[in-house]
């Protein structure tokens, strides 16, 4: 009868290991238990009686996303294969690659179009002007700065 209890206080020590089949780790609320079979990981607690519950794996939930996208991914495709191709043909044919003033010139004129700058004969008096005009403006800067800083 001694052998009986001391049996079962040992069975209620730890969570059965099913012949070397868990490993158990010791952790605050109870074990950890790893199944060297499949790799699931569950936390017991002795309530009662031990309790073994799986510990949610992240794995397991990236599988699921990674699936449930794949299965969006292929319905989309397959509503973009259904809907009308657009006018012009494929669309995964690359777009040509021309130049829009090629198509609007006639053919004999295939170049741009040159652009000549006629200077005003005053042009020298004119950019004087914006040099004063910019000097002028940067010691306006300078001195609005210089009152800043004065009052700070």
């Amino acid at each position: 009868m001694c052998a009986g209890l001391a049996g079962s206080a040992v069975a209620q020590s730890a969570p059965d290991t099913e012949n070397g089949r868990y490993t158990l780790s010791p952790v605050a609320e109870g074990f950890l238990r790893l199944d060297t079979r499949t790799g699931a990981v569950s936390t017991c607690t002795s309530k009662g009686g031990w309790v073994c519950r799986v510990v949610p794996d992240e794995r397991a939930a990236l599988d699921i996303e990674i699936g449930r996208l794949q299965n969006e991914n292929l319905k989309l495709k397959e509503q973009l294969a259904q809907r009308e191709p657009p006018v012009g043909g494929k669309i995964d044919a690359p777009l040509a690659k021309e130049d829009s003033l090629k198509k609007s010139a006639p053919a004999d004129k295939a170049e741009r179009p040159k652009i000549e700058l006629e200077l005003p004969d005053d042009h020298d008096k004119l950019m004087a002007w914006i040099e004063r005009v910019w000097s002028q403006l940067i010691d306006m800067a300078n001195r609005m700065q210089k009152k800043l800083s004065e009052k700070i």
